[in-house]
């Protein structure tokens, strides 16, 4: 036995030798902790995504997955461009109305619109924007590639991270510079440039994209 495997825990019953493999994996994923993100595409269209990663320093290559059965697939697909927004530890109600079916998710959320129409959050303490440069079909998501155009450190916070199945959150870095800002063309959302959006904490809710 492994030193650090405890005695006392044996596989339940999705997480055996026969369990199946989504079930496997979607319950052993519950154990990862994953940062979210607020992914949006000109339209505006938008969705809530932990599955956001760096592929390469040098071009600047970052990626996400998408759902096909999202609501916000199709508009992902037409996009030419995307930016992602790193959520912070207030940022649960963000989190979720991204993550609403059938609601108008931007609606009473401050945002400006960069080149292209790429719509971008003002409440995310974080974000990058990003030209597309491959779209991959896996599985029943689609993987999308883009290179780093823009982006900002707005302030330092402590993230906001999925795990089992609900929102949490890690002990803030030491040091964190804000970088300058860089936002152009007209505003959207209530309360001027970037407006106050309201937030709350929330131990639930479902987390689209992947």
């Amino acid at each position: 036995m492994h030193p650090h495997t405890p005695p006392d825990h044996p596989p339940g019953p999705d997480t055996g030798p026969g369990a199946a493999p989504e079930l496997l994996l979607r319950r052993t994923l519950r154990r990862h902790p994953a940062g979210v993100t607020v992914v949006t595409v000109p339209g505006p269209a938008g969705f809530t995504a932990t599955s956001f990663t760096s592929l390469s320093l040098r071009p600047a290559l970052v990626s996400f997955c998408v759902a096909t059965a999202s609501s916000a697939a199709l508009a992902v697909t037409r996009a030419d461009r995307f930016a992602v927004h790193l959520l912070g530890a207030d940022d649960a109600g963000l989190a979720e109305r991204f993550a609403r079916s059938g609601t108008d998710r931007f609606a009473g959320t401050p945002y400006a619109y960069r080149d292209g129409g790429l719509p971008v959050l003002g409440a995310a303490p974080v974000w990058l924007a990003a030209r597309v440069r491959a779209r991959h079909a896996v599985g029943d998501h689609l993987l999308v590639v883009g290179e780093v155009e823009a982006g900002a450190v707005r302030r330092t916070t402590s993230p906001l991270v999925r795990h089992a199945g609900a929102y949490t959150t890690t002990r803030a870095p030491a040091d964190v510079s804000a970088g300058p800002e860089a936002e152009t063309g007209p505003v959207a959302g209530p309360g001027g440039p970037w407006g106050g959006a309201a937030r709350r904490r929330s131990a639930a809710g479902p987390v689209r994209g992947c």
